[in-house]
């Protein structure tokens, strides 16, 4: 009998003894693991720009009265953007304007012999630029590579100094043509972001500057680099549990 006894009392402390070992380890909560948040390029931004701009202006003039020429003037620019961004997956659409005064200027002067308009002088520049644009791009997190395009807006001031008259013909004007281009726009903190930008400006002829029925045809092309400050810091930290 004493035999059985014992025989079952080390039989109970066998299995109380496994039964210990499977529970081990008291489990504890795993905390949630906090992922770095993706960029959002959604939201208003305010910023400032510089560039280089050249302009090609080409005088035609059926009247001979003044010489035919064609000047490409260049010079440094810079103003202000604001707009709008809106990420959808990893694609940004956006509306933006800017506007901008400068230096983009030319003189020519008639220095050919024998020329009927030897000694005439011709300056026009460009001191009004302004654009008002839809963009389009996709996002690689914090880089933006997208293109553009919309309304231009220029303000030409063209002057021509007859010599033989001894008189000064001016013409100003301020026309509404179309741009289109592109650019690369990168987030170096949450706020602020840095871009460099090609932007082409057409707008056709104009007639009847200087004399009856001349032509006036006159385009730009601008490459400008420039900071925003974007006012969103992007979505919170995605939390993920394992």
């Amino acid at each position: 009998m004493k035999k059985f006894l014992l025989a079952g009392a080390a039989l109970a402390a066998l299995v109380s003894g496994a039964q210990a070992a499977d529970l081990g380890v008291q489990r504890v909560a795993v905390p949630a693991a906090i992922l770095a948040p993706s960029f959002s390029w959604t939201g208003f931004y305010v910023g400032a720009h510089v560039g280089w701009g050249s302009a090609r202006s080409s005088y035609r003039d059926n009247t001979g009265t003044f010489f035919n020429q064609s000047l490409t003037s260049n010079g440094v620019f810079g103003g202000a953007q604001v707009g709008y961004n809106w990420q959808i997956n990893q694609f940004v659409l956006g509306v933006e304007g800017d506007v901008s005064a400068g230096g983009i200027s030319k003189r020519y002067n008639d220095t050919t012999v024998g020329s009927p308009t030897l000694g005439d002088s011709y300056r026009t520049s460009v001191p009004f630029l302004g654009s008002l644009r839809v963009r389009a791009g996709v996002a690689f997190d914090r880089a933006l590579i997208y293109a553009t395009g919309g309304l231009g807006v220029a303000t030409f001031s063209d002057k021509y100094f007859d010599s033989s008259a001894n008189a000064t013909f001016s013409s100003s004007s301020t026309r509404v043509g179309y741009t289109v281009g592109g650019g690369l726009e990168y987030a170096f903190t949450p706020n602020w972001t840095a871009k460099i930008e090609y932007l082409y400006y057409g707008f056709g002829d104009r007639s009847n500057v200087f004399t009856t029925n001349d032509r006036f045809s006159q385009n730009i092309h601008t490459v400008k680099l420039g900071v925003n400050y974007l006012f969103s810091t992007g979505p919170g930290a995605v939390v993920a549990r394992y």
